[in-house]
């Protein structure tokens, strides 16, 4: 009588969503009706495409499947396709920077440049932590990671925009802009957790340095690094689940140089607010969390310095950690801008820049910070060019 009143009360929603055919119109007598029925109907009919407005799209007929005797229909939700006059879109036409046409000569040869740098940087840092020994040190090992997130990050979006720009436009197939939105998001979660997990590596360092090489030794580290990269790989698939689910009608046009989020969203036929609401959530994890573990560790870093007594010891001190603070400081300023502006509905074309300081300044600097302001990596760089 209680699955009864439940599957009544899932057909009433249902009815609301006006979607239809989700469970048999002929009488329950007879059939077996049980709890994975019940729930197997609400998943379809809150999965199901609200009704779109007349003229714009037409529902297929719902597909059955026929059923042993007494036993329940297993039936499947219609599809909201595009209408007959209407294309079904498989490929994004990106525009990258049409309007600064003239300048594409000069334009790529600056991005071509910091793409080169950007390579050449982080797989110094990866080669040279990787094989001398006296950078066998926990700090070096996390930079060693975030270099690599880097350099998949950059080629993930750099190489397809230097096409774009040289082209003055590009086409992308809508499976490869969302698995370029994927690397994308993989690689901005795995820089929020590795700064993070630096930040801790520099709390420890400077406010427990009589615990540090034993709580801060090799197999927690690798723990550390691992989980930062596997924490985007296991949250991001359901995202993205919805997302292949998309229906995108008629336009193509994406005015960026790479797969955003927020560009291809509005060209979604589709209601989103499911999937917005589930990558802000995802984002608060892997971005606002390590943010706010990264203001926690330095207030309490910058506290144990000013404790010091020496002016020489206070500066010895910051100088250890000011390569990390410059690095997280420009990571989460260009997340925060781009993020801030984004949700104030400024125009995509002023995101677009704000986008393209972010994909290679971050990645471009981080080198020249590790390899400038570090004394232990100048010394191994300068031992390194001696000998050649």
């Amino acid at each position: 009588m209680e699955l009864s009143l439940l599957l009544f009360a899932v057909s009433q929603q249902c009815k609301q969503r006006h979607v239809y055919g989700l469970y048999p119109h002929t009488p329950l007598r007879g059939r077996i009706l049980t709890f994975d029925v019940i729930v197997f109907v609400w998943s379809e009919c809150i999965s199901a495409p609200l009704p779109a407005l007349p003229g714009s799209c037409k529902e297929n007929q719902m597909e059955t499947r026929g059923e042993e005797a007494g036993g329940p229909q297993i039936l499947r939700s219609s599809i909201t396709m595009c209408e007959q006059n209407q294309t079904t879109v498989t490929e994004f036409i990106l525009l990258g920077f049409q309007s600064f046409s003239n300048l594409k000569a000069l334009l790529f040869s600056l991005v071509f440049s910091v793409y080169v740098i950007i390579l050449c940087g982080n797989l110094l840092i990866i080669v040279l932590v990787s094989t001398n020994h006296r950078l066998q040190v926990p700090m070096f090992y996390f930079l060693k990671n975030l270099a690599l997130v880097d350099i998949l990050f950059t080629t993930n979006i750099v190489p397809n925009m230097l096409y774009i720009i040289l082209m003055e436009g590009g086409k992308i197939s809508t499976t490869g802009c969302f698995v370029q939105y994927y690397v994308h998001c993989i690689c901005i979660y795995t820089q929020s957790v590795i700064l993070s997990v630096m930040s801790l590596d520099r709390y420890m360092a400077i406010c427990q340095p009589l615990h540090y090489f034993t709580v801060m030794n090799p197999k927690v580290c690798f723990h550390l690094a691992f989980w930062s990269w596997a924490a985007g790989f296991f949250l991001i698939p359901s995202e993205f689940l919805l997302i292949f689910q998309l229906q995108f009608c008629e336009s193509a046009i994406i005015d960026h140089f790479f797969c955003d989020f927020a560009p291809f969203l509005r060209l979604s036929s589709s209601n989103t607010e499911i999937i917005r609401w589930q990558d802000f959530m995802i984002s608060v994890l892997l971005i606002f969390l390590p943010f706010l573990f990264v203001i926690v560790s330095y207030v309490c870093i910058f506290i144990t310095i000013l404790k010091i007594s020496t002016a020489a010891g206070r500066k010895k001190a910051f100088s250890t950690c000011s390569s990390h603070l410059a690095t997280v400081s420009t990571h989460y300023g260009a997340l925060v801008t781009i993020y801030i502006f984004t949700a104030r509905g400024n125009s995509l074309p002023e995101n677009k820049w704000r986008s393209l300081l972010y994909t290679v300044l971050t990645p471009f600097i981080n080198p020249i910070l590790y390899s400038m302001r570090n004394q232990e990596f100048r010394k191994v760089l300068k031992k390194l060019i001696c000998r050649r």
